[in-house]
């Protein structure tokens, strides 16, 4: 039983314009918050979704001893578009090619003002696409962010990563259940199986599995054990719909993607008000400490403090790992205390 109130629903943003041009027909979010929303509202962090995962996927870091805390914040996870929760291809036939991560943020910020009067946001955290999402928060909306923690994200995809998600995708258009335009006539289970099996490799680093983490760690008899029991199983209980659009959204992140900077990354970023923490993995093989290295000299207010851990991608979604977990809490809590 928690000891903070929670709140969760599924909010209407209509027919939601995109960067694109379409239309998000009768567009639907779910949410769930944790904790209490201050009188002054001023006590808010958003905390998006990140690739596949849904707000159950991701509250475990939620808690008065965790990452952050609900009984002095007001936590707000709004559902990616895509992810099966809010629209997304697995309950819209008419969901379009491309939602971008921009068009995420935009909604988000529409329905914290409407849903709960909030005009201004203390933090957004996120991990990964959630990091993402909270550098896009920052460059979009730079009077309203007091802080942004990107954890294991960027401002924009690199050439690298989009390699490694463009495999991915030609894996699950490969499938003989693929009918094109990014929809499937059946789940394709055994491409789902082989699309886990390619995530092994880069979620986790060369070291992770030099070390032979996945046995002690992980309670596998062996490498076939760990790649059964934990990567086959991984994504088969998600809709490969979904899936590509999630590539897609990731694929195509770039905070200056927007009239206001027309793609000049140094600009948006200079436009950013907020603190930074930029919280990449050491071994991270998705988004690498050079990336945002590359951006620190263009960023008013931000420091960069790499997770010292050999945990690769998940060393920013530590649940099975106390160390980095710990890391996490300490360097979150002291940049919300700036």
């Amino acid at each position: 039983m928690t000891d903070f109130p929670t709140q969760s629903g599924v909010f209407s943003l209509g027919d939601w314009p995109l960067q694109s041009g379409a239309v998000l027909r009768n567009a639907r979010m779910s949410w769930k918050s944790f904790g209490t929303l201050a009188p002054g509202r001023d006590n808010v962090i958003v905390y998006p979704t990140s690739f596949s995962a849904q707000h159950s996927d991701i509250q475990w870091l939620i808690g008065p001893e965790g990452v952050l805390d609900p009984t002095r914040w007001f936590i707000v996870i709004p559902d990616m578009f895509g992810n099966g929760l809010s629209s997304s291809p697995s309950n819209d036939d008419a969901y379009p090619a491309l939602v971008t991560a921009g068009d995420n943020v935009r909604a988000q910020q529409h329905f914290l003002r409407q849903q709960f009067g909030i005009e201004h946001v203390a933090c957004v955290y996120g991990w990964s696409m959630g990091g993402q999402q909270a550098y896009h928060w920052a460059a979009l909306f730079p009077d309203q962010v007091e802080r942004a923690i990107v954890c294991c994200g960027s401002s924009r995809t690199a050439p690298h990563n989009q390699v490694f998600l463009r495999g991915l995708r030609s894996v699950l258009e490969a499938a003989p259940e693929y009918a094109g335009a990014g929809r499937f006539r059946a789940k394709p289970e055994a491409t789902l199986k082989a699309f886990g099996r390619i995530y092994a490799g880069w979620a986790l680093s060369q070291e992770f599995y030099r070390k032979g983490l996945y046995r002690t760690a992980f309670g596998a008899a062996d490498l076939e054990d760990y790649l059964t029991t934990n990567w086959n199983v991984r994504y088969a209980h998600r809709d490969a719909a979904n899936l590509l659009a999630h590539i897609a959204t990731w694929d195509q992140a770039d905070i200056s993607d927007c009239d206001a900077y027309g793609r000049d990354l140094p600009t948006a970023l200079r436009a950013i008000r907020a603190r930074v923490l930029l919280l990449p993995g050491e071994t991270d093989l998705y988004f690498r400490v050079a990336d945002n290295a590359l951006d620190l000299p263009h960023l008013r207010d931000a420091e960069l403090v790499p997770i010292p851990s050999i945990w690769g991608h998940i060393a920013g979604n530590p649940q099975r790992n106390p160390e980095d977990a710990a890391f996490l809490r300490q360097q979150v809590q002291r940049w919300l205390a700036r």
